[in-house]
């Protein structure tokens, strides 16, 4: 995967592949819809996106997406915190770090590096919610235009108010996530009139 600039410079960045194909195992992390995700014999309480779970997702619906996400990889804020333990890719974030969120752009759904033409996300924030971002593997592989863009597992702000279409947990409960994860973990979400056992 190539990070663009609307400056032309580039750098390469090598995405895990993982088979996303079969039902959840032990080695998933799933959501409940009381509102935690469900990780090895943990409840941890999450935050979802303010019009809860869609299978139909489109881009700007502030709806969680359904369905199994492998997490790809991880960036974090070196500013702020040391780089997370984990068996997952990590990368340092910095100020020019972004997320195509614009259907129209040829770089839809993929991560960017301002300044960009295209209307996109930008992952420096002035908060704490993206100190730690897991990148999911949603709507990349192929990316669809309108499907959903920058869908990651992140740090919920300290009243878990509900995100844009991200799952949010505690920075601590994130981190003991990434620490103890598999790299062929995924975060699996049930079809809002399904109980989190259809997954398994």
């Amino acid at each position: 995967m190539t990070l663009a600039g609307a400056n032309g410079d580039k750098r390469t960045v090598t995405p895990s592949i993982i088979d996303t194909s079969g039902p959840a195992s032990t080695i998933d992390i799933v959501f409940d819809p009381a509102g935690t995700l469900q990780w090895q014999d943990q409840n941890i309480p999450c935050a979802i996106g303010a019009n809860g779970v869609s299978g139909n997702k489109i881009e700007g619906d502030s709806a969680t997406p359904a369905g199994c996400m492998p997490l790809r990889r991880v960036l974090y804020r070196p500013d702020r915190i040391a780089p997370p333990k984990t068996p997952l890719p990590v990368a340092p974030l910095t100020p020019r770090d972004g997320w195509c969120d614009d259907p129209s752009d040829p770089l839809y759904n993929q991560h960017i590096r301002q300044p960009f033409a295209g209307n996109s996300e930008i992952l420096w924030r002035t908060d704490a919610v993206y100190d730690v971002i897991v990148v999911l593997g949603y709507n990349d592989n192929p990316v669809m235009a309108g499907k959903g863009s920058a869908i990651f597992m992140h740090v919920a702000r300290a009243d878990f108010s509900p995100t844009r279409g991200c799952i949010a947990v505690s920075r601590d409960a994130l981190i003991e996530i990434l620490r103890t994860c598999n790299p062929r973990s995924r975060l699996c979400v049930p079809p809002s009139d399904s109980p989190p056992d259809m997954l398994m």
